[in-house]
């Protein structure tokens, strides 16, 4: 074991406690995968990363991420809190924006000096069509709610395998109390309109967010809930702008039925490119034994 430079940083909210944790080991080189499995495993957050030398020659830096149990290709909290740590260590980018390498290959990642946010370009789907009608049943089953108020439904899978369930509004969204045992190995993202339809007290009228997320996945000890998820509200954008069903500028609230208050920007450019942002802050730095 040797001391290592570690941070924890709160993704997708300016405001200290109220986003997305995520454990940063700055220097993860000699690890192996089991070392960073248990570390991550330990700090019993919902990912933690290993920022390690890059192997492309156009990255900046290499990023291992790991959530609790298994290692992921790519999630969205762990690239900005990543690249947030990155930064603050004195990271600097090779060119106009960050590079990130990691499982699903090259991830760009830009600055707004303005707002302070980081956004990355969203991954390309790997499964992008309707679930299949039996999964449907299972997961309006497991997340107690009639199937006719799943209003449209589809593969979210960017690397992470989510399924997406748009709901009408987000009332519904925020009342779910989902079935672990039905739901036992799904990763199930669900989405409904905020506005004033479902949306309590003053903000039904002038509401800053246009979606309520949520994102259910199975844990270490049964169906966990993720505070705010930027795989997944990339993957929900490409759907539901494509699709229609959303407008191609927005921001999301996740996190606010576990008392966070998560905000993710999603923007599609001209060019049909989906950038999906927010900010990061710093709650913990110093050194750990790995």
């Amino acid at each position: 074991m040797r001391s290592r430079r570690f941070q924890q940083v709160d993704v997708f909210t300016a405001t200290p406690y109220l986003g997305n944790p995520l454990a940063v080991v700055l220097d993860g080189s000699g690890l192996t995968p089991q070392q960073m499995q248990a570390f991550t495993d330990w700090t019993n957050l919902s990912e933690a990363t290993f920022l390690l030398p890059p192997e492309h020659p156009q990255a900046d830096y290499r990023v291992r991420i790991f959530c609790p149990g298994r290692e992921l290709p790519f999630a969205g909290h762990p690239t900005l809190g990543s690249c947030h740590a990155w930064l603050g260590a004195g990271g600097r980018p090779k060119g106009g924006s960050i590079v990130q390498e990691c499982g699903v290959g090259l991830v760009r990642i830009r600055r707004d000096d303005a707002s302070g946010r980081l956004a990355f370009a969203a991954p390309p789907l790997r499964k992008s069509s309707p679930l299949p009608d039996a999964e449907v049943e299972r997961i309006a089953r497991g997340l107690g709610i009639p199937r006719a108020d799943i209003a449209a439904h589809a593969w979210c899978d960017n690397g992470p395998n989510w399924r997406g369930i748009l709901l009408r509004d987000a009332g519904q969204v925020l009342a779910l109390r989902p079935d672990p045992a039905v739901l036992a190995g799904l990763d199930v993202g669900v989405i409904g309109p905020r506005g004033k339809v479902g949306v309590i007290g003053p903000r039904a009228a002038g509401d800053d967010c246009a979606f309520e997320v949520r994102a259910f996945f199975p844990g270490n000890h049964g169906m966990a809930e993720d505070p705010v998820t930027g795989s997944l509200n990339a993957a929900l954008a490409q759907w539901l702008i494509g699709a229609g069903l959303a407008p191609e500028r927005y921001v999301a609230a996740q996190g606010t039925a576990l008392g966070r208050a998560g905000r993710v920007h999603v923007e599609r450019m001209a060019d049909g490119e989906i950038w999906i942002g927010g900010h990061s802050v710093t709650c913990i730095s110093g050194e750990v034994q790995l």
